[in-house]
Formats: C-alpha cells, structure tokens, sequence
C-alpha cells in the first residue's frame, strides 16, 4: 500500500513538473537549454524520490514507535494487574485478625502498580509525540530540499536561455 501511495504521489509530482514546464512562455531549443532543462528535471525528480522516500521512512519510524508503546503500555497494565492479583490472595489467605491490615496493604500495592503502570504510559507516549515530531521535521526539511532543487532547476534553465 506505501509503495503504491508513494508511486501515486511521485506521479503527480512528475505531472504537475511536467504540466509547469509546458505552461513556460516559449524558451528556444538551443543544445545549452535543452541539457539544462533536461539536467532540471532529473534533478527535481531524484528530489521528489527522495521526498517520498524520506516520509515512507519518517511514517514507518512513527509507526514502530507507536507500536513499541502500546506494547509497553499493555506490559505495564498487565504486571500491575499481577501485583493486585498478589496482593488479593494474600488479603483472602490472611487469617480474620489481619484481613483488615492485609486489605489496606492490598490497597497500597494496587495504587503503587497504578502509578507505575501510568508513569509507564506517559512516558511511552511522550516517545511516540517525539517521534512524531522528528518526523514531522524530516517530512519538512525533504519538501524544503525539493523545493530548492525545482529552484536551482529553473535558475539554471533561465542562465541558458540567457546566454
């Protein structure tokens, strides 16, 4: 499915590259243009390549992440699940005298498990928001990349029909 998005969008970036160069006011076919614009457009769709490539990699990295907290989440909330469950057994093996205490000891252990299962799930959701983030800058700084090859495709083709 990624590989069929990401030839869909090189697609339409080489499209909508090929639709702007036709829309350019007539510029003579000397050799020097010629190798210019062709030197331009392989350019800028090594840089789309690139793009995609680079957000294929940076939606994968996020994904991992994700997955990898949701596991670390569900470890969290199982292990204190266990450690209540402990805890009640020994609250039911407790003899009459001691089931009160053993009940308020039981009660400590579930709220210490609670905690630590929620302290594990903040901190495994600030790592997916990193990564997230990382991403998102990733994602940003290709379609800036791309951007400033279409700019020095363009500069170089206008230097040739100059000269």
């Amino acid at each position: 499915m990624n590989k069929l998005l990401a030839a869909l969008i090189v697609t339409s970036f080489a499209s909508i590259a090929t639709a702007q160069t036709a829309a350019t006011p007539a510029v003579p076919a000397t050799p020097a243009v010629v190798k210019a614009q062709t030197s331009a457009d392989k350019n800028t769709a090594k840089a789309v390549d690139a793009e995609v490539k680079t957000g294929a990699k940076a939606d994968a990295m996020v994904v991992k992440a994700d997955a990898k907290a949701t596991e670390k989440k569900a470890d969290a909330n199982s292990d204190a699940a266990k450690d209540k469950a402990a805890a009640k057994a020994k609250v039911a093996k407790a003899e009459p005298k001691d089931k009160a205490k053993a009940d308020a000891k039981a009660d400590m252990v579930g709220a210490k498990a609670d905690a630590a299962a929620t302290k594990t799930a903040i901190k495994a959701d600030a790592t997916v928001e990193k990564a997230k983030v990382e991403a998102g800058a990733e994602k940003s700084l290709a379609k800036a990349n791309t951007a400033g090859v279409k700019a020095e495709g363009k500069a170089e083709v206008k230097a040739a029909v100059a000269k």
